[in-house]
């Protein structure tokens, strides 16, 4: 760890992360705040859904932090490109949305990347985020799909994910292999 006053959580996210960087410490104050936001404790099951809409470090933090994760089917990623997060209760569909702010108060200018985790992790939430609280339709229950083989490559795949193509059945790849 960089610098000895990281909030103590943090340690066990760089740790799962691999490494400190600014959007690791984006996502761990987004999740944070969003978990605050709603009065939530961390998923041990399907209790609490997180969506996310980029692929940058800062899911690795919104998934340790709330605990919702692609195996459990309470983490789901919109490739939209947005620093935006959204944590909702599955019991309720209370939910609430953290945007990164275009405008930022008193972040600090340049490249120093020290400077910058640093200002994330200690800038007021209200400088970093436009929280919402709103409903949503939230994702369907995670349910344990049947699984049958491939007959191009022999590999089990999910019945759901599988394609019947003249009279074989064939998983993504090798449909687009066979189409293309």
């Amino acid at each position: 760890m960089e610098q000895a006053d990281n909030p103590r959580d943090l340690d066990a996210v760089v740790r799962f992360h691999g490494h400190l960087c600014p959007g690791l410490a984006l996502g761990f104050r987004a999740a944070e705040t969003a978990m605050a936001a709603l009065a939530a404790h961390r998923a041990e099951d399907e209790q609490l859904i997180a969506i996310v809409e980029n692929d940058s470090c800062s899911a690795d933090a919104v998934q340790y932090v709330t605990g919702c994760t692609f195996g459990k089917g309470n983490f789901f990623f919109r490739d939209y490109g947005k620093q935006v997060l959204t944590l909702a209760l599955r019991a309720s569909g209370q939910a609430v949305r953290i945007a990164l702010r275009a405008q930022r108060r008193g972040e600090p200018a340049g490249a120093d990347r020290q400077a910058r985790i640093n200002w994330l992790l200690h800038a007021p939430a209200e400088d970093l985020f436009e929280v919402m609280m709103t409903t949503i339709a939230l994702p369907e229950a995670a349910r344990v799909q049947e699984s049958v083989l491939c007959d191009g490559c022999g590999e089990v795949v999910m019945s759901t994910r599988a394609t019947a193509r003249d009279g074989r059945t064939l998983c993504i790849p090798c449909a687009q292999e066979q189409a293309g």
